[in-house]
């Protein structure tokens, strides 16, 4: 057994903002500093991507023969309750909200998203993830945590072995990948569910046919033996680490905050019984951090996720009887903040936080945000890695026509590229316009619109993404810093060459009834 400290019982008095930075830049100062030309710390990281296997298939059943998810998140929730009054343990709360950090005066919470690649870059992410947020009350694993297809070791991979060293504990939100197996895996390590008890099978649905290819194809959960589960839970064996959260989708109330955790299954949606909880729970009185596997603000688009019994995620948001101040999702495998100016006068920050450890997705595809406004401008927008080392990113993965020639493109000419394309100011000292080669925006004009989404989303192109090897890995770690008058929200990049950075940080304080943003992004002219 490990010896780690209990979570942090002086938090009553500590300040409610995260420790001091060192005073390191951002990416927005120089390439070097988002890790452009410098060698990697600790091991090359190194490895081909592994392609979704055949057992990732059931997303794709689903969207053709319909979602069985909510009739198994259904019957999951009924075999919790009938687990507890089995053993004579209390019964999953009704409302399904987590206590057990409410009496703290002020709460740190760190959130990774899509931490699930199990890959040598991941691996790097960890030590970051521990030096920016080791002290933090508690975290959450935010959607394809147990990537490609659940099971039970690869939350052991992806999850309890990689963050062995945070001494808190860590919740769930799960994403498709998750739900490809059933929710078996993520039930065990995140709900205490038997190992061996194996997913639920919904009753079958549709026509004749479609009953036969599930029944052919769907694929069922494997189960894991009490051994392999206290095998895998060896990583994170103390008490201060161990938590149970009463289901798939829960409320964890961290002192002044309230986070409302959604599952949106294989498909992107809200069931009606969990909408009707989200819309009971979302009444508290604390301010709230929506957190799902799916983003409301992507690529500088709206996505609507509906909710079985009408409306969508976005209406809960952005009801002012609801009280919410920001909104996490993943799927995209980058860092991306929307603040939004909604019509009452309050501003609610719509988040990306797509980039733990899952292979990047490209930021230079995304336009120009003032496509939203007035709700949000281009020059609110924050995103990492900037568009320019996006470009210069992806670009070192692509050959010329034929597969002869390199287009690699330089950080800094990439960076006046995509100012030019943009319409926006670069964000750093780049390349002077007329110093830019032709041979330089050729190649530009060739890799822009490669299709480089992260997971497809509606109306995205496919799916093309890219694990770099070497620095800069572009990955990123969020922290948010509560007390009853402020709320900070930070994003840390972990370059693989160095201590991770400060890349973007906004500060939220109460005025009576509402909050009041303020931008604090490092080395950003103003």
């Amino acid at each position: 057994m490990r010896n780690w400290p209990s979570p942090r019982d002086e938090q009553a008095t500590a300040s409610a903002d995260p420790p001091p930075v060192p005073d390191r830049p951002s990416s927005r100062v120089a390439p070097a500093v988002a890790g452009w030309g410098r060698p990697p710390t600790g091991r090359t990281l190194t490895g081909r991507r592994r392609r979704p296997p055949f057992a990732a298939r059931n997303a794709v059943l689903a969207r053709l023969l319909g979602d069985p998810t909510d009739e198994a998140r259904r019957l999951w929730l009924r075999r919790m309750d009938e687990w507890a009054r089995a053993d004579g343990a209390p019964a999953p709360p009704a409302d399904r909200v987590v206590d057990r950090f409410a009496a703290l005066e002020r709460a740190s919470v760190a959130v990774i998203g899509d931490p699930g690649a199990g890959r040598a870059t991941q691996q790097a992410v960890a030590p970051a993830f521990t030096a920016v947020a080791g002290d933090t009350d508690l975290a959450v694993a935010c959607g394809d945590i147990g990537v490609p297809a659940g099971g039970l070791r690869s939350y052991e991979e992806r999850l309890l072995r990689p963050y062995a060293d945070y001494p808190a504990p860590i919740y769930g939100v799960p994403g498709p990948a998750d739900w490809h197996d059933g929710l078996a895996g993520f039930m065990t390590v995140f709900c205490g569910a038997p190992p061996d008890a194996g997913a639920p099978v919904p009753a079958d649905q549709g026509p004749a046919w479609a009953r036969l290819v599930r029944r052919l194809f769907w694929r069922r959960s494997p189960t894991a033996t009490p051994e392999e589960l206290a095998a895998a839970r060896w990583y994170r064996d103390t008490d201060a680490q161990y938590a149970v959260q009463p289901g798939p989708y829960c409320a964890v109330d961290a002192g002044p905050l309230r986070l409302v955790l959604v599952d949106t299954g294989l498909t992107g949606r809200v069931d009606g019984a969990q909408a009707r909880w989200l819309r009971a729970v979302s009444a508290d009185d604390r301010p709230k951090i929506l957190v799902a596997a799916r983003p409301v603000f992507a690529g500088a688009r709206l996505h609507r996720i509906p909710l079985d019994d009408g409306g969508d995620l976005n209406e809960i948001v952005t009801d002012p009887a609801y009280g919410y101040v920001a909104a996490f999702g993943t799927g995209e495998h980058n860092y991306q903040r929307y603040p939004v100016r909604l019509r009452d006068g309050r501003t609610v920050q719509y988040v990306v936080a797509g980039a733990a450890g899952a292979p990047l997705s490209a930021t230079h595809r995304i336009p120009n945000v003032d496509r939203l406004g007035p709700a949000v401008s281009e020059d609110d927008f924050r995103c990492y890695p900037l568009r320019g080392d996006s470009l210069a990113r992806f670009s070192t993965k692509h050959r010329g026509l034929l597969g002869v020639g390199s287009l690699a493109i330089r950080p800094d000419d990439a960076t006046t590229i995509m100012a030019e394309r943009i319409g926006n100011r670069a964000p750093r000292p780049s390349t002077p316009s007329a110093d830019v080669s032709a041979r330089t925006r050729r190649a530009a004009g060739q890799i822009y619109p490669l299709p480089a989404s992260g997971r497809t989303l509606p109306g995205d192109p496919p799916p093309a993404l890219i694990e770099p090897r070497r620095p800069p890995l572009f990955r990123s770690i969020l922290r948010i810093d509560a007390s009853d008058d402020e709320i900070v929200l930070s994003c840390f990049a972990a370059t693989g060459a160095g201590e991770p950075v400060l890349e973007d940080r906004a500060r939220a304080r109460r005025d009576g009834l509402s909050w009041r943003w303020t931008d604090e992004t490092p080395n950003r002219a103003r």
